[in-house]
């Protein structure tokens, strides 16, 4: 790629950007949300045409019109916000476009063939079910795997072990090894610097439309990378030992130079109880048992971590814990209160914050302004509503508070948030969630697909309001952020617990096995 130049309306997405990718390798994209990586690669999959520049594919100019252009030239890419048709099949979806059997559509044939895929890479998924009874995580997998399906001679992966266990990890890094020892060119976008270490051979930061730092991954380190993605000096701070420590670290430079608070390792057995979850039975929309007697509590004052890998129950439980899926048998209270029927109006009506994992289908509407998306949950009450009329000047003061507080990177408060980058949808969704004051706090994968910077700020935000004397639930795949902010970690698997560890008796081999539902 020579050149790349591409604007929006008000944004220099890429800044004339020159980028080389070799055969045989795995190539590292790094960047903040918002600096021009994911552009840069859809420019590269078809789906924007650059302003500037041209793109060379084996020593010959190409004009990419479409993604049929680029996979016809054996460019594949899993987007990081899903392309997949909701009412197909897992196979219906990754045969898609294809000649799959010619004249006769051989859809058992495929689907073998699909799980045969899924059972290589270790990406367990039913190739029958549909995509809309998926979660998040199980998509994401189908994403993968239908790139890995077309064998693509350049593929792009956006955050791809974002929902694997360790060993699963592992796995799909040694399977992107052996694609680039058969020279197969991979781009590994990721934001878990581990891995990025751990897989890549050469590597490039992106940062405000314009490339700052290239390097040989062998011949660079973990503090300089993340110096040069969030674009400020973090040599003084406390570097942890993973990538996930290092973004909660970085929210140090982030917060005004505040140090972060120091994690509780000690339960508070003072501290009240605010959400007890007991013998939780969910069916799922099959109308399959997913959630199988899961019971727990969460004091003020602490962190409470759900690992597993996607597709395990946790969607269901954290349905079922909001008013959004009915439970068919156990009890949900809070603050002593029986929640077990609440509605999802009556959990706003008892100030439970909640932060769901698909921000562009749940959290926001995308059409609207970032003014309003502010006051979901609050239209209808004064200040921002009187006498059944909106107060403009109150909701555009209100999120403007809100902007300045939780730094929100947005051109005003009118613009649509659907032009704003997926760390700041983010910090929007927590600023409407925290501007009342919540005793629990539910988060289900707070910082999927965020840059470290951004992660950073949300974890800086979960520690405050722990301090401040909040329950919060946390529901992560990530196990590096689980670690650095729980104070217990239980593991789902198939829908029941299969262990309940104290930080400090928690390490990642440990969660990974019960993680793949083997008992420790």
């Amino acid at each position: 790629m020579v050149g790349i130049l591409k604007k929006f309306p008000g944004v220099l997405a890429n800044d004339h950007i020159n980028l080389d990718l070799h055969p045989s390798e795995v190539h590292g994209l790094l960047g903040e949300n918002g600096a021009g990586k994911t552009t840069l690669m859809n420019i590269l999959f078809g789906l924007y045409r650059p302003d500037e520049g041209h793109i060379i594919v084996e020593g010959q100019e190409v004009l990419l019109r479409s993604p049929a252009d680029a996979i016809a030239r054996g460019i594949g890419m899993v987007h990081q916000h899903f392309r997949l048709v909701r009412p197909f099949t897992v196979t219906e979806n990754i045969i898609l476009g294809l000649n799959e059997g010619g004249a006769l559509l051989d859809l058992r044939s495929a689907a073998a063939k699909v799980a045969d895929v899924s059972q290589k890479y270790g990406l367990k998924v039913d190739p029958q079910a549909r995509i809309q009874e998926l979660s998040v995580g199980e998509q994401q997998r189908v994403e993968i795997l239908n790139s890995l399906f077309r064998g693509a001679k350049v593929l792009i992966l956006d955050e791809p072990t974002a929902v694997l266990t360790p060993q699963e990890a592992d796995e799909l890094a040694a399977a992107l090894r052996e694609m680039a020892k058969q020279g197969k060119t991979i781009v590994f976008i990721s934001h878990k610097l581990d891995e990025v270490f751990k897989v890549t051979d050469r590597l490039t930061v992106v940062r405000s439309g314009k490339v700052v730092f290239e390097s040989l991954t062998n011949e660079t380190d973990k503090k300089q990378v993340a110096r040069e993605m969030i674009g400020s000096d973090i040599a003084r701070l406390k570097i942890g030992e993973t990538s996930t420590i290092m973004a909660v670290a970085g929210a140090a430079s982030l917060s005004e130079q505040r140090e972060h608070p120091p994690t509780r390792t000690d339960q508070p057995t003072q501290a009240p109880e605010v959400l007890r979850v007991q013998d939780l039975h969910v069916r799922d929309d099959r109308g399959l048992p997913a959630v199988k007697g899961m019971g727990f509590s969460v004091h003020a004052g602490e962190i409470v971590g759900i690992a597993g890998v996607d597709g395990n129950g946790q969607r269901e439980m954290v349905e079922a814990i909001t008013g959004l899926r009915p439970i068919e048998s156990g009890q949900v209270k809070v603050r002593d209160e029986d929640a077990t029927r609440w509605s999802s109006a009556e959990y706003i009506k008892h100030n439970v914050a909640y932060i769901t994992d698909d921000r562009q289908n749940e959290g926001l509407i995308l059409n609207f302004n970032l003014a309003r998306n502010a006051i979901l949950k609050r239209f209808a009450h004064p200040p921002f509503s009187r006498h059944g009329l909106l107060d403009t000047h109150a909701i555009d003061r209100f999120a403007d508070t809100l902007t300045e507080t939780f730094n929100i990177k947005a051109f005003g408060v009118h613009s649509s948030v659907g032009t704003l980058s997926g760390g700041n949808q983010q910090k929007l969704i927590l600023a409407r969630e925290l501007s009342t004051n919540p005793p629990l706090i539910i988060a289900n994968k707070p910082t999927h697909g965020l840059d470290i910077g951004a992660a950073a700020s949300i974890y800086q935000i979960l520690a405050d309001e722990r301090e401040r004397g909040v329950a919060i639930l946390l529901i992560s795949a990530d196990l590096d952020e689980l670690l650095a902010l729980s104070n217990r970690i239980l593991v789902m698997y198939e829908g029941r617990m299969m262990g309940e560890l104290p930080k400090g008796q928690a390490d990642p081999e440990q969660i990974g096995m019960l993680m793949a539902g083997t008992p420790l």
